[in-house]
């Protein structure tokens, strides 16, 4: 018996010694920057001007990023919406002896909104809404009793009519720079809020490449990311022409890892297997806290959750909008949770998942110290957020020089064993880890 208690200590010497060989040195790159549980994307649309002056202040007192989609098209100097296409009053005409149909719906659907009329716009989002949910006869009979009352009234010529406009939106370009050098994402909603569904191929185009112009001469290139085609759109056609001339879109980001849960979908997060769950919120005027606060004990609750909640309306300017008040309250609330919670940009967040999915780290044991190498296909100008490694190091190591220098934070350990956190670029080819001295 004796004999038998001895080979058995002999053995889980060995497996012990065997498993901490292996260990020692791994490295990989964290779900989430700085090994946290879940992330969070803030995310505003429409470009409202109280996002700016109510919403803004109270993530800037509790140093949390936002990304905000602007319409382009309401801020002076930028390229103004309009229609592109034969002669207005031509097609208006032709509306009197054709019927919408199939061939015409998608270029009376883009004029409608620039003919003056104070309903137009009305016509022209209510058709896009019922194309989108699959009702086209409806679409196309809208359609012919809006040109109906265009004929019977005067036509003007309003290249400048502008969606969603309204006299409190006073927002700059040189606003947009200063909240952008803050560390918020600024970024595109086309240039007069569209139902991109609905519009021609040389209008769809427009609303989407000239407010990515516009971003780039005022506020760089690295703002032309993201964008989030309006009404929430997943239009195949819209996102087949919008993933060309934009990397994300908040409305959809097709990829094997991840599910994307909208905000109308009523799918538990955690009941996803993928390794990412982008799980879009929208709180409403009548949302209550308690149901917005639960959206985020959800996210802690797994390891995979990216919430991203989607605002419109603030203090009582803008669609379903929310008080400060309650906004004060809940941006505290998740702040409270920030050892638990990245709080990101959606361009970050987004970059961060990819970065992760798209970076090879090799490690070993050289002599007293650990080398590490990363190489990655993306480009590193773009993809500049910097990724979190895990190293695990030997139990003698108290502090770790990394490169020469010491790394601040605390050393970790889980059931694996010791480990360190630390930063990295996906273009840093080599890394030294030692013990610090």
């Amino acid at each position: 018996m004796h004999r038998n208690l001895l080979l058995f200590g002999i053995l889980f010497i060995y497996s012990c010694n065997t498993e901490q060989g292996e260990t020692l040195g791994s490295t990989s790159i964290t779900k989430w920057q700085a090994g946290k549980t879940a992330a969070l994307s803030v995310t505003y649309d429409d470009g409202i001007i109280n996002q700016f002056t109510v919403a803004k202040p109270i993530m800037d007192s509790l140093q949390m990023p936002g990304t905000f989609y602007v319409i382009t098209g309401k801020i002076e100097g930028a390229q103004k919406g309009k229609f592109i296409g034969r002669p207005k009053r031509e097609i208006i005409e032709e509306t009197a002896r054709v019927e919408t149909n199939e061939e015409n719906f998608f270029e009376r659907a883009s004029l409608i909104a620039f003919t003056g009329t104070t309903e137009g716009i009305d016509y022209h989002s209510r058709a896009g809404s019922l194309y989108e949910s699959g009702r086209i006869q409806d679409a196309y009979q809208l359609l012919d009793e809006g040109f109906r009352k265009i004929r019977k009234g005067t036509i003007k010529d309003l290249d400048e009519v502008i969606f969603h406009d309204n006299p409190e939106d006073t927002t700059t370009w040189e606003d947009l720079r200063t909240y952008a050098a803050q560390g918020h994402e600024i970024a595109s909603h086309t240039v007069t809020h569209p139902r991109l569904a609905v519009l021609d191929e040389v209008n769809l185009l427009y609303e989407l490449e000239a407010s990515k112009q516009d971003i780039k001469q005022f506020l760089g290139e690295k703002y032309t990311f993201s964008a989030e085609c309006p009404y929430g759109t997943e239009n195949e056609r819209v996102m087949e022409y919008a993933h060309e001339i934009y990397p994300s879109l908040r409305n959809r980001m097709p990829a094997p890892y991840l599910a994307e849960l909208n905000r109308s979908s009523r799918q538990e997060p955690g009941a996803s297997e993928k390794e990412y769950v982008q799980w879009q919120r929208g709180p409403l005027t009548d949302t209550g806290m308690e149901e917005m606060k639960a959206w985020v004990d959800t996210c802690l609750a797994h390891d995979n959750i990216w919430l991203v909640l989607v605002f419109h309306g603030v203090n009582g300017i803008g669609w379903e909008p929310k008080t400060e008040a309650e906004l004060e309250d809940y941006f505290t609330y998740i702040n409270e949770r920030e050892e638990q919670i990245w709080v990101a940009t959606f361009a970050d967040v987004t970059k961060y998942i990819r970065a992760q999915k798209n970076t090879t780290v090799e490690s070993r044991m050289a002599g007293n110290s650990i080398r590490v190498n990363i190489s990655s296909d993306l480009d590193p100008a773009v993809y500049d957020v910097p990724i979190t490694l895990k190293t695990y190091i030997p139990d003698s190591w108290e502090s770790v020089l990394i490169n020469g220098e010491r790394v601040p934070d605390d050393l970790q350990a889980d059931a694996r064993g010791k480990y360190v956190l630390y930063p990295t670029a996906i273009n840093q080819s080599e890394i030294t880890l030692e013990a610090g001295r």
